[in-house]
């Protein structure tokens, strides 16, 4: 079986978040299925850096305005497409933004010029080549499916996975006509919403099958609080949404092999980890503690809790234990996170940005991991946690209250407890669950247990790529209809 992965990041070639974590670990655990995957993705500089063995599929003398070439490669074990259009990709700044964080006014082009060429390969433009399923991630490429579904799919399958419904892909009306799409896609049931052109709502409405990023999230998606606007869509859709829980490459992520630590320790040889613990320290040049360390790997916005984060920080510092926090976001919690390690330099380190070999070390060393989102579709940073015996405290929402398991009187009793939860998801329940965690550690053999039962989770794509794997053989068999659930 052949599968088309379309994605705007892939991992170790270019990241944001844990998009790129996903389509790049997902391919490898499809293989023990039998399914060959080839990712589409943007000629980022990244990407053509990484790129090896290129060679030349097409070119496109005008490509919405630009000329472009189609090439496949390989990079870190995946199969690639890229979509090498200077013009639109080859630019300082983020994926989606310039240096200064402001939008590309014409993401609307770039990211329908790659859409729009994946249909182009979903319907043979790849000599011997010819995939069974485009498998679509997020709003960058929903609209992917609806070139598909207005150009005639030959029978191929197609898949939409969103990683978060609040990132829409939505751009004015008049972007519409310069689409090459027929008139009859901008409207309720396509691309039209609110006015305006939405990307992500045009792909729900051209999906064969919808997956969101676990089960939890799939009936959150439901409701007017988690569904971003799009609630009556995804409830129009309820049959065909999936909620699979995402996995991580166990590989990359190994405690016991990882290039990116200073000590290598598994869940057999934990005093192993405790020089990861001071190297962590003394690079952010804080003081030793009796207390537990306390780390943030996470965007600081609104939507990750982080606005909480900076205004219970105080109770981590009188508690005895210190706080590392790397991430960028909003300007005003960024400033507030600066704030608090100006008040308290020994306790609280910060590092507006994102670093991957960091996040390594982070995981590595510290004690416990917050994750105080609002909402979160499934979230990758406690997983990586668990894997690296670093105890997650989460908000229970999403796929983190599936994925935790509250180390609550009855949990710890039996030795199933993984984490510590908290809801309602405010200040003053993040504040008591950060109590709750020093009660813990201050129980070394309780903490202890905690810490290996995490390790011992299993967080890889084993289960989560096997449903995939079913998802598609349904897709493509006539004889069986898609029951999915919400």
């Amino acid at each position: 079986m052949n599968i088309l992965s379309v994605t705007a990041e892939i991992f170790p070639l270019v990241k944001t978040g844990g998009l790129a974590d996903v389509a790049g670990s997902l391919p490898k655990a499809l293989k023990a299925h039998g399914i060959h995957t080839r990712s589409l993705v943007p000629g980022y500089p990244g990407v053509m850096q990484g790129l090896r063995d290129a060679s030349p599929i097409t070119e496109y003398d005008c490509l919405f305005g630009e000329r472009a070439a189609l090439l496949a490669g390989r990079a870190d074990g995946l199969e690639l497409f890229v979509l090498d259009a200077p013009a639109f990709f080859d630019r300082p700044g983020a994926p989606y933004a310039d240096k200064y964080g402001h939008e590309y006014a014409d993401n609307w082009k770039r990211f329908a010029a790659l859409s729009c060429v994946a249909s182009h390969i979903a319907r043979g433009l790849v000599p011997n080549w010819q995939p069974d399923v485009v498998h679509a991630h997020d709003w960058h490429s929903a609209i992917s499916l609806v070139y598909l579904k207005y150009s005639g799919d030959n029978g191929v399958a197609k898949v939409l996975t969103v990683h978060n419904l609040a990132f829409q892909g939505q751009f004015p009306a008049h972007c519409f006509p310069e689409l090459g799409l027929p008139n009859e896609a901008y409207s309720i049931d396509g691309l039209e919403y609110y006015g305006d052109v939405g990307y992500l709502k045009g792909g729900l409405q051209a999906a064969d099958a919808i997956t969101v990023v676990s089960p939890t999230y799939a009936r959150e998606v439901m409701s007017p609080a988690f569904g971003m606007g799009l609630e009556g869509v995804m409830n129009a859709r309820h049959a065909d949404v999936i909620g699979i829980v995402n996995g991580i490459d166990t590989e990359v992520w190994d405690p016991s092999s990882d290039c990116n630590i200073e000590n290598h320790y598994s869940a057999r040889t934990p005093l192993r980890r405790l020089p990861n613990r001071q190297a962590l320290l003394n690079f952010f040049g804080l003081q030793n503690v009796c207390g537990p360390v306390f780390a943030s790997v996470n965007r600081l916005t609104w939507q990750k809790g982080m606005d909480l984060l900076a205004e219970v920080a105080d109770e981590i510092v009188r508690g005895g234990g210190a706080l590392v926090v790397i991430g960028q976001g909003d300007p005003e919690i960024e400033r507030a996170f600066l704030e608090l390690s100006r008040r308290f330099p020994q306790r609280i380190g910060v590092k507006i940005g994102y670093d991957e070999r960091l996040a390594h070390k982070i995981h590595a060393g510290a004690d416990a991991m917050l994750v105080p989102s609002r909402f979160e579709p499934c979230g990758l940073t406690q997983l990586y946690a668990l894997r690296y015996g670093c105890v997650p405290v989460v908000a229970r929402t999403g796929g983190l209250s599936e994925t935790i398991i509250d180390a609550n009187d009855a949990a710890l009793h039996a030795h199933v407890a993984t984490g510590i939860q908290f809801s309602p998801i405010d200040a003053h329940e993040l504040r008591h669950a950060l109590r709750r965690t020093f009660k813990l550690y201050r129980r070394r053999r309780e903490w202890e247990g905690l810490r290996r039962q995490g390790m011992k989770t299993d967080c890889s794509w084993h289960r989560s790529a096997a449903r995939y794997a079913e998802l598609y053989g349904e897709l493509l068999s006539p004889d069986i209809r898609l029951a999915g659930s919400a």
